[in-house]
C-alpha cells in the first residue's frame, strides 16, 4: 500500500452522498493508502478512506489537511477491490458501498475504559416491572457487553433504572478496556463422531482449505443429514491454519442454537454481526476483524462488509434462503456477493443447503462449482414419509382448515407425547377484512395493498410499508356498522382453530411480528425444542433450520399457495419451502411424517415434493428456464421508478423506453413501463421496467448509458435491481 508523506494531496472516498473522492492534505506523519481518517467538509467533520492519490488539480496550499488518522488497521487492497466489484457489478456508487463497511459506532474514539454492567450477586431493594426487564436482559443474554444505555435499550427502560439497580447490588457495574479481546478458539478440539459420507466431505473441504486459493463447494444434504458439523471442520481447519472464517445465517432466530454448537465445537463463543447485538459488540466485532483477532464471525449478510484481515473461508448456510437478498438501498445478493469476496480474498466458500437455488445447482452442473452430497440422516434419523391430503374429497365445515385426516394424525401425536407442526405461509389472523354490505376490502391509505388483521395486537397492518389501524367497526366505504368480516386464514386464526380442536393441547404460534425482540423469538424456540408446546403453529420462520427433536408430524395447511402468480421462481420456491418444512420432522430416533393439504396434488411440484426426485425436479426446471432464457441462464435487471406523482414516474418510465437502442445494442430486450404488482408504497407510485439478456451480455455497462440518458426528476426515485428476486 502506498505511502504518503506529510502535506501530499491525496484522495479521500467519504460516507457522504457524493459522487467521487475529495482531495485532502496528508497530515503530519503521513498517512498510507487505505487508512480511516476524519475529514472536514464543510462546518463537519466526517469519516473516510484514503484511496489514493489526489485526483484533481487544486493547488495544494488551497487543500484542506487530514484532520486524524483512526487507530485501526487501513483498509486492505482486497477488500477495497471487493467494494469496488460489488459497486460495479450492482451499479451501486462506491460511497454507497463505504457506508456498508462503516457500519460501527464509535471507530474514531480513543482507547480507554468505559463502564459495562453484568448481572451482580443482590436483591434489588424494590422489585418493579422495568427493573425486571433490566435482570431478564441481563440473565438472557449473559455474553453481551452492556454500557448503561445499551442495557436500558434492550430492556425498554430509562437509564435510571439502570443506576438503580447498581446501588443496590443486583446489577455489578465494572470498568472494561475498549475493544476487550475475544476468548481463543481451539480448532484442535475434537469434534462430534462423523458418519462415513459426513467424514469424506469434511476431509474434501480441509484439502481445499489447505491447498489455498478461491474455490466454491455446494454441500448439499438433506434436513438433518449433519451439514453443520462437516462445515464446522472446514471451520476448524480454516482457524488452525491462522486465517478467519464467516458464517451466514439466514435468520437471527437460528443464532442461538448455532452458537451452543459453535462453543462446543472451540470452547468459545464466536463473534456475532446482526441487528440484535448492541453498538459496543458492533464496534469492538469491527474492530477485531480488521486486527485478525475476531478469529470467527457469525452473522448476517451484512457481515460480508466487515473489514477481515485474513479472510479463509465463507460459510452460506441454507444458501438459498431469499432474506439473502437485501432488497432496500444497496440492492445485492449476499450468497452472490460471498463468491465476489471469496474470490478476491483467495478464500472458499462453502454454500450449504438441503434445497439448493437453481442458480446454485446450475453451477455445481457446469463444473464452476464443486459439489458433496450428503444423503442420509444423521445417526438413528430417517428422513420423514411425505403424503398428500386431498381437499377436495376431505368435508370441512366453512371456517375450517384443518382437515379431517390431518386432525387424526394431530390427536395420535398427542397420544403419544410427541409435537406436530402445522405450517401456514401467512402472518397475522386474516389477508382480508372486507365489508359485508358494500364488498370493500380494507386498504393501506398508503399502498395498493390490503391490511393484514392482528388480532393478537388489535390492528390492522399493512404488510408493504408497516402503516397500523385500529381494527374497524364501521366500514371505511360505506359506513354501515357491524358488517366487517374477515376472509382467508392466517396463523393467528390458525392458532384459534388449533385451540378448538385440540382444547388440552400445549399451543405455540411462531410469527415473527408476535416477538418484540430477537431474544424472545430465540427464547421461545428453544422452550419448544426442550417440549415446552405439543402443536406449533408457524410461518416459513419454522422452515429454516430449527430442531426440534420431538417433532414427528408436520401439516401444510395450503400446499398451494406458493404457485399462484407469475413468480418465475415460483415452483422452485414452494418446492423448497415445502422440503424445507417437511424437514422438520423426525430429526431425533423417531419416524416423522409430513401431511401437505393441496386442492391440486397432480400439479408437476407437488408431485416432485411428494416423490422426493430433488435431481428429476431441477433437472426439468433447468429445462425449462433454459428454453425461456431467463436465470441462471439469461441475464435480468428490473428498473423500479417511484414518485409521488404516477404521471410523472410514468412519464420517466416512458422516456426510457423511447431510448432503449442502447439496450438492444447488447442484445437484450426492454419490458414496460407498467404498473408494479403493487404501485403504491408508502404514498409513492411505483413503475417498472424489466430487462432481459442474454447470458453473457454486458448489461451493467449499458444499464449505465441508458440511465444516463434521462434526467430523475427531484421528486422521483429510480433503482436498478441486478438479478432480481422479487417483481412486486
Amino acid at each position: 500500500m502506498a505511502h504518503y508523506p506529510a502535506g501530499a494531496p491525496v484522495a479521500v472516498l467519504t460516507t457522504q452522498p457524493l459522487d467521487r473522492a475529495l482531495d485532502y492534505r496528508a497530515p503530519a506523519g503521513g498517512v498510507t493508502e487505505g487508512d480511516f481518517v476524519k475529514v472536514p467538509l464543510g462546518p463537519r467533520t466526517v469519516l473516510g478512506v484514503v484511496w489514493g492519490p489526489a485526483e484533481g488539480d487544486w493547488p495544494i496550499e488551497k487543500l484542506r489537511p487530514i484532520l486524524t488518522v483512526l487507530d485501526v488497521p487501513p483498509m486492505r487492497p482486497e477488500f477495497r477491490d471487493f467494494l469496488e466489484r460489488a459497486g460495479g457489478y450492482t451499479l451501486t456508487p462506491l460511497v454507497a458501498m463505504l457506508r456498508l463497511a462503516l457500519r460501527a459506532p464509535g471507530l474514531g474514539e480513543p482507547p480507554g475504559k468505559r463502564k459495562v454492567y453484568a448481572l451482580g450477586t443482590g436483591e434489588p431493594d424494590r422489585r418493579t416491572e422495568a427493573r425486571d426487564k433490566v435482570l431478564d436482559v441481563l440473565r438472557d443474554r449473559p455474553a453481551d457487553v452492556f454500557g448503561a444505555t445499551e442495557l436500558a435499550e434492550a430492556a425498554g427502560v430509562s437509564a435510571g433504572v439502570v443506576k438503580g439497580l447498581v446501588a443496590s447490588g443486583a446489577v455489578l457495574e465494572q470498568a472494561l478496556a475498549r475493544d476487550a479481546d475475544f476468548p481463543p478458539l481451539d480448532p484442535a478440539r475434537p469434534g462430534k463422531p462423523l458418519a462415513l459420507d459426513q467424514a469424506d466431505a469434511a476431509e474434501t473441504l480441509r484439502a481445499a482449505i489447505r491447498a489455498g486459493g478461491y474455490g466454491t463447494t455446494l454441500l448439499k444434504g438433506v434436513t438433518g443429514s449433519g451439514k453443520t458439523e462437516v462445515y464446522l471442520e472446514a471451520v476448524a481447519e480454516c482457524l488452525a491454519r491462522g486465517r478467519q472464517a464467516l458464517v451466514l445465517l439466514p435468520e437471527i432466530a437460528l443464532t442461538a442454537e448455532f452458537l451452543t454448537r459453535v462453543e462446543a465445537r472451540f470452547g468459545a463463543r464466536p463473534a456475532e454481526w446482526h441487528s440484535g447485538v448492541t453498538q459496543a459488540e458492533r464496534r469492538r466485532t469491527w474492530r477485531k476483524a480488521a486486527e485478525g483477532q475476531a478469529r470467527l464471525v457469525v452473522g448476517a449478510r451484512s457481515s460480508l462488509y466487515l473489514p477481515f484481515r485474513d479472510l479463509g473461508l465463507i460459510v452460506v448456510d441454507e444458501e438459498h434462503d431469499t432474506s439473502y437478498k437485501q432488497e432496500d438501498g444497496v440492492l445485492y445478493s449476499a450468497r452472490d456477493m460471498a463468491v465476489l469476496r471469496a474470490a478476491c480474498e483467495g478464500a472458499q466458500v462453502v454454500l450449504a443447503s438441503a434445497t439448493p437455488s437453481l442458480e446454485t445447482w446450475a453451477n455445481a452442473e457446469q463444473g464452476k462449482y464443486a459439489r458433496l452430497d450428503l444423503t442420509s440422516r444423521f445417526g438413528e434419523a430417517r428422513m420423514p414419509k411425505l403424503r398428500a391430503i386431498d381437499m377436495r374429497a376431505e368435508e370441512l365445515p366453512s371456517g375450517r382448515w384443518v382437515s379431517p385426516t390431518l386432525q387424526a394424525a394431530i390427536e395420535q401425536r398427542l397420544i403419544d407425547g410427541e409435537q406436530s407442526l402445522i405450517f401456514l405461509n401467512r402472518r397475522g389472523y386474516a389477508p382480508v377484512t372486507l365489508c359485508r354490505a358494500c364488498g370493500q376490502q380494507v386498504g393501506c391509505h398508503q399502498c395498493d395493498a390490503r391490511m393484514v388483521e392482528h388480532r393478537f395486537q388489535r390492528r390492522l397492518m399493512c404488510h408493504q410499508c408497516g402503516e397500523t389501524a385500529p381494527i374497524p367497526e364501521t366500514c371505511p366505504s360505506c359506513g354501515v356498522e357491524g358488517k366487517m368480516a374477515v376472509a382467508g386464514p392466517g396463523v393467528e386464526r390458525m392458532g384459534e382453530e388449533v385451540a378448538t380442536l385440540f382444547p388440552e393441547a400445549r399451543m405455540a404460534i411462531l410469527s415473527s411480528d408476535l416477538f418484540g425482540s430477537a431474544r424472545a423469538l430465540k427464547a421461545r424456540v428453544e422452550e419448544i425444542a426442550a417440549g415446552g408446546a405439543d402443536i406449533v403453529v408457524g410461518t416459513q420462520l419454522v422452515a429454516k433450520g430449527h430442531n426440534f427433536p420431538n417433532l414427528t408430524l408436520v401439516g401444510v395447511i395450503d400446499a398451494d399457495l406458493g404457485l399462484q402468480g407469475s413468480d418465475l421462481r415460483a415452483a422452485e420456491r414452494t418446492f423448497q419451502l415445502m422440503r424445507q418444512v417437511s424437514g422438520r420432522a423426525g430429526r431425533a430416533d423417531k419416524p416423522g411424517v409430513a401431511l401437505l393439504q393441496t386442492y391440486q396434488p397432480e400439479h408437476p411440484v407437488i408431485r416432485a415434493i411428494l416423490s422426493g426426485d430433488e435431481e428429476g425436479f431441477w433437472a426439468e426446471e433447468a429445462a425449462q428456464r433454459r428454453a425461456a432464457g431467463v436465470p441462471p441462464f439469461g441475464r435480468m435487471a428490473g428498473i423500479v421508478i417511484s414518485d409521488p406523482d404516477q404521471r410523472t414516474a410514468f412519464a420517466l418510465g416512458e422516456a426510457l423506453a423511447r431510448r432503449a437502442e442502447v439496450m438492444e445494442e447488447v442484445g437484450a430486450e426492454v419490458f414496460g413501463p407498467a404498473p408494479a404488482p403493487i404501485a403504491r408504497i408508502r404514498g409513492r407510485h411505483r413503475v417498472r421496467l424489466l430487462v432481459k439478456a442474454p447470458r453473457q451480455s454486458p448489461i451493467q455497462a449499458a444499464l449505465a448509458r441508458w440511465v444516463a440518458q434521462v434526467e430523475v426528476p427531484r421528486s422521483a426515485r429510480l433503482s436498478i435491481d441486478i438479478d432480481p428476486q422479487s417483481f412486486l
